[in-house]
Order: C-alpha cells, then sequence, then structure tokens
C-alpha cells in the first residue's frame, strides 16, 4: 500500500499512446453501460448493476468519460479542452485541472480512508446479516418490494435474532429497520468511518468504485472502471447472501441461516477482500498524485 505523500514522476505521452487508451476506455464504458440502458427501455429491473447505477449518483456515461489521472501531460491533445476538465499548460501540454482546496478535502479523505481499511485486518464474521437487518420485523416495507422472501418474513426474522449481527459499516448499518438497529454489536456513524470500516465488508468493496468515480478526473477512468467490475462481484455476493429470492435472474442463494452457507459467504468475502487489494493499492497512488499538484 503506498503512503500518504509518495507520489509518481509525471508521464507525458504522445498521441500515438494517450488516444488508443482514449478509445479503448470509452468503449469499454459504453459496454459496461449497456445492459442497464437497455432494462430501462424495456422497463426491466434488476438487483445488481440497477443497484450501482441507483445507489451510487454517477450517470452512465460517466463511466466512459476518459481522463489519464493526475500527473499525467498529453502531447497533440487541444481536442480535449472541449472538456472543462482539461488545461492547457505553458509548456502546450494538456493535463487535468489541479484540484481546488475544497477538491483536496475531498481526495485527503478517501486517500485516508483507503489506507486506514488497507492497514488493518478483514473481519468475516458477518455473514451478509445487514440485508436482513433492513427487513427485521418490517417485511411489509422492505426496500425491494418486488422481490419475495426466501424464508418468509417469520423466517426472515428469525435468522436476525439467532445470529450475532457486527455491522461495521454505516452506509449499511443506516437502513437496518429501527428494531434491528439495537442489535448490531457497533453503532457505526459517518463520523466513525476512519475507524470502522475494514477490507472484509463487501460494502467497503463495492465502495471503491465510488472513491474512484468521486475523485474523478485525478483518478485514471481505467482505474474507475476495473473498480466498477469489481463492485458489480460484491454487489452479486451481497444479493446472492440476502434474504430475497432472486432465482428469477439467475442468482443461486447463499443460504447464510446454515452453517455450510456462512462458511460459502466467508470464501467470498475472503475472494472479494484480495481482489480489492491491488485496486485500492492503485486508488491510494492516484490520489497522492493527485493531491501532490499544486492548487492552481
Amino acid at each position: 500500500m503506498t503512503s500518504p505523500g509518495v507520489q509518481s514522476a509525471e508521464a507525458i505521452l504522445g498521441p500515438e499512446a494517450w488516444r488508443p487508451r482514449r478509445d479503448a476506455h470509452q468503449a469499454r464504458g459504453a459496454a459496461l453501460g449497456e445492459a442497464r440502458r437497455q432494462r430501462a427501455l424495456a422497463g426491466v429491473s434488476e438487483p445488481i448493476e440497477d443497484f450501482l447505477f441507483t445507489y451510487y449518483p454517477f450517470r452512465l456515461s460517466a463511466l466512459s468519460r476518459w481522463t489519464p489521472g493526475a500527473r499525467v501531460a498529453l502531447a497533440e491533445a487541444a481536442e480535449l479542452l472541449t472538456d472543462a476538465r482539461f488545461r492547457r499548460g505553458s509548456d502546450g501540454l494538456v493535463r487535468v485541472a489541479a484540484p481546488d482546496a475544497l477538491q483536496r478535502g475531498r481526495l485527503a479523505f478517501a486517500r485516508d480512508l483507503c489506507v486506514a481499511v488497507a492497514g488493518r485486518p478483514a473481519f468475516l464474521g458477518c455473514f451478509g446479516l445487514h440485508e436482513w437487518a433492513m427487513v427485521y420485523q418490517q417485511a411489509a416495507e422492505r426496500r425491494h418490494q418486488g422481490w419475495p422472501l426466501r424464508l418468509g418474513p417469520e423466517g426472515t426474522d428469525a435468522v436476525v435474532r439467532a445470529l450475532p449481527i457486527r455491522c461495521t459499516h454505516y452506509d449499511a448499518f443506516r437502513f437496518f429497520t429501527p428494531p434491528a438497529r439495537p442489535l448490531n454489536k457497533l453503532n457505526p456513524d459517518l463520523e466513525g468511518r476512519l475507524v470502522n470500516e475494514q477490507p472484509g465488508c463487501v460494502h467497503v468493496t463495492m465502495d471503491l468504485y465510488k472513491w474512484a468515480m468521486k475523485s474523478a478526473p485525478w483518478v485514471p477512468a481505467e482505474l474507475a472502471a476495473d473498480c466498477f467490475e469489481l463492485a458489480r462481484d460484491a454487489r452479486s455476493v451481497d444479493m446472492r447472501a440476502s434474504p430475497y429470492d432472486f432465482s428469477a435472474v439467475g442468482l443461486a442463494p447463499i443460504r447464510i441461516e446454515t452453517l455450510e452457507g456462512r462458511g460459502e459467504y466467508e470464501q467470498e468475502q475472503r475472494r472479494l477482500t484480495k481482489k480489492a487489494e491491488p485496486l485500492r493499492a492503485r486508488l491510494v497512488a492516484a490520489l497522492n498524485d493527485a493531491l501532490s499538484v499544486s492548487v492552481q
């Protein structure tokens, strides 16, 4: 993991290097959003990608917008100046605009959070119960009304009562039903994210996409797309371990109400934690580069 303050030397890319990179990313970004576009046209929903495009407030087109990130200078790139995120320097090279003081604060928080998460061990004993706690004793008001509960309302409540709830993620905990909140071993809040978030949490893994997108244009667009693909993988595990029956869209459940299912969930957590490590390291490095650029 790259430490705060470490930066890379500026790279200079000619058009033979940056134009193919831009074109490839734009095609990739369009492909990543195409299924969502088609579902929207057909009025069809699904629980994985739809979440990534609604819970995280980024337009479909944002995935296709290319940026090389900070500390990269582009030669013969006047065509990029129609994008307000780019500036031409006195040397004639084009770079992303330097972050202002407010933007630097956001970038520093994202960097510090990623460093904090990487520096602590993964906790693997939550079993994805956050989705169950969002239904507890209030099944009729649940968020995913269009999907049935595998065990029904009473069976879902019984699982919540039978297993320890140890959610460390604020953005999951805040959706717990009022009766479920006191059952959690922790009381994670917005201010405590640097202390509570940990790499075994599937939502923390998904949030790498959020922080990469929020850090545009100073983070390379290719990294944001990589984080999106990881978030899609993590969201699939999240929904398979949830109390919902998603068999209609081909999602086989991870039955965390059983010992075998809890073992399967833990294996998936380990896999996702491992996949997230290099992306988190790349994000920290990119954020360090962004923070090293002088305010204009």
